[in-house]
């Protein structure tokens, strides 16, 4: 139907998604909806790798563990909406008759960003054009899935456009964060983020552009690895944006645990995806590097305590000299770093990204949909005529004096296919300076960083903090392992702004992101830090996260999962 007509289509699709999910949660068996159990808290506290075992032995079932991670994650979307598609009928057939119970992941419940395709389910990335089309087949991230003996039960929630930090859209609505239901859990994976730091489940799968599984692990409190691309699969899915490659989106893994989270990468790897799905290197888990990670007696390791753009709030330094005194108190070597210039990054990442002037996520949209604020401020400036935005940036670059506010707005533009490829150009050339710094002058074996300059964003926050990605979005540019272990909370005794903060002193992209700190309002929010290796370093960078936290243990205490209610 063409607009404006298709309003009428998109209010209907939108309220009966909403009502078919209402409808399959109020007709689940009655175990999904009693009190957790004894048994359900014996299964709650094993990880998955204990949980495998088990099932091999005979000792528990498949629909066990999955009515018992089933039962918690529709409590967990009862609090913060974090489900779109809910699959448990359909899991109790899969976990009885499809999946591999020899599997490596055998009867291991697993929830799914929406954007991922199962069989006889929409895939909808939140826009209500997607509805009513199910999938005829499995893709392959959930046949690989099926194939090691996991079993899909939930879908999660994403934001409409899939750029941002938070998790809103018109068809499943608004996702909200476990620990202060006034906040964003992020994005784009956000509603992964809230399961999981719920205990709705312990292991998950979202997709990573600027960020996306990183700041949903920040925001909300669990751990999460952004693999290079090529690690992991990645074919199976829908987007907001086919065909985007710029800055290449990867699917990546998420976990309640450490433990779990590295046993599932593990997992994967050992099924080589590569068999499956053409994108995928032939890489097998690489036990030597696990080894020489796990024994090496001294690292040497760089700290990025600012990308130059926005200064980490007080509560993100802190849980990142948490860290840096731990390992200092363990021996290591570590040093602030200044490495070539993340901003520059962020100009050419952001440009690249949306190099088709927001036009790809623009086109999924009905009239009357409801737009992520900062994706929509994204295409204001985009669409603002030519002459006019460069009298707005001579105004920001020598009135307002912003440099940096400016040099991102400067060529905010579409582009044709001649000035994307000078676009890419600068990009490889950007990365080949990166790799000789760490190379060759810094000689670093990982990194530490903030993964965002402050705590989870507040509902609708991303319309000003649309551009405070930098901490993220830098190394899905240079294509690192990352991943994102959880250090402390918010305190509002230890983490208020400094007498001295003087925020009109702030460039406009530090302003949009410290308009919204608050210490008093955020107490409690769960704060992270980011953990870097090169391309490739998957093995590498999660053996390291064990050592970091094991260092935590020694000095200053691990991070304090929500408890399972």
């Amino acid at each position: 139907m063409l607009p404006p007509f298709d309003y009428f289509e998109h209010r209907r699709a939108c309220q009966r998604k909403q009502t078919e999910r209402a409808n399959r949660i109020a007709s689940l068996p009655s175990a999904y909806l009693t009190p957790i159990s004894t048994q359900d808290r014996v299964v709650l506290e094993k990880p998955i790798e204990e949980l495998v075992q088990d099932v091999h032995k005979g000792l528990l079932r498949p629909i066990d563990i999955l009515r018992t991670y089933g039962k918690i994650a529709i409590r967990a979307h009862e609090k913060t909406n974090c489900l779109t598609e809910v699959m448990l009928p359909e899991a109790e057939e899969w976990a009885e008759h499809e999946v591999n119970l020899k599997g490596p992941l055998a009867g291991i419940p697993i929830s799914l960003k929406d954007s991922i395709a199962v069989k006889d389910f929409d895939v909808s990335v939140g826009y209500s054009c997607n509805t009513g089309k199910p999938y005829a087949q499995d893709g392959i991230m959930v046949r690989i899935l099926k194939d090691a003996g996991a079993v899909p039960y939930v879908k999660t929630n994403l934001p409409v456009t899939l750029l941002s930090f938070e998790s809103t859209n018109d068809v499943w609505g608004r996702c909200t964060n476990p620990h202060n239901k006034k906040y964003s859990p992020g994005g784009s994976t956000g509603g992964e983020g809230a399961l999981l730091a719920y205990g709705g489940g312990r292991i998950g799968i979202g997709s990573d552009v600027a960020g996306s599984v990183r700041a949903p692990a920040h925001f909300s409190g669990i751990y999460s690895l952004r693999c290079s691309t090529g690690r992991w699969p990645k074919m199976g899915m829908n987007t907001s944006m086919p065909g985007q490659e710029g800055i290449p989106s990867v699917f990546s893994p998420m976990a309640r645990t450490l433990a779990d989270l590295v046993y599932f990468s593990k997992s994967m790897i050992s099924m080589k995806p590569w068999n499956y799905d053409h994108s995928v290197h032939p890489i097998e888990w690489r036990d030597d590097q696990e080894r020489s990670a796990q024994e090496k007696g001294k690292f040497r390791v760089g700290v990025l305590r600012t990308d130059g753009v926005i200064d980490p709030a007080p509560a993100c330094a802190r849980a990142l000299e948490q860290v840096v005194a731990a390992l200092r108190a363990e021996g290591h070597e570590v040093v602030d770093v200044n490495p070539p210039s993340p901003y520059e990054a962020l100009v050419i990442a952001s440009t690249l990204l949306n190099s088709d002037g927001c036009k790809t996520f623009r086109s999924f949209f009905r009239t009357g949909e409801w737009d992520d604020p900062g994706a929509a401020q994204m295409n204001f400036y985009m669409n603002i005529p030519r002459p006019f935005k460069y009298i707005y940036y001579l105004w920001v670059k020598y009135v307002r004096r912003d440099d940096i506010w400016a040099g991102l707005i400067r060529n905010w533009h579409q582009k044709s296919a001649f000035e994307q490829w000078k676009w890419v150009a600068k990009r490889e050339a950007y990365k080949a300076r990166w790799h000789d710094w760490w190379q060759n002058k810094a000689k670093l074996d990982f990194m530490l960083t903030p993964p965002n300059a402050t705590p989870a964003v507040p509902h609708d926050g991303m319309k000003d903090a649309v551009s405070s990605c930098g901490y993220t979005f830098l190394f899905n540019l240079l294509d690192y392992t990352c991943g994102i272990i959880p250090v402390t909370h918010v305190d509002k005794a230890l983490d208020q702004l400094p007498p001295n903060f003087r925020f009109h002193d702030l460039n406009g992209v530090a302003q949009g992101a410290y308009k919204h700190y608050n210490a008093d309002d955020m107490h409690g929010l769960p704060v992270t830090v980011q953990v870097v290796g090169q391309r490739l370093q998957e093995e590498k960078v999660l053996t390291i996260m064990t050592r970091i936290e094991e260092a935590l243990d020694k000095h200053g205490g691990r991070y304090e999962l929500l408890p399972i209610e």
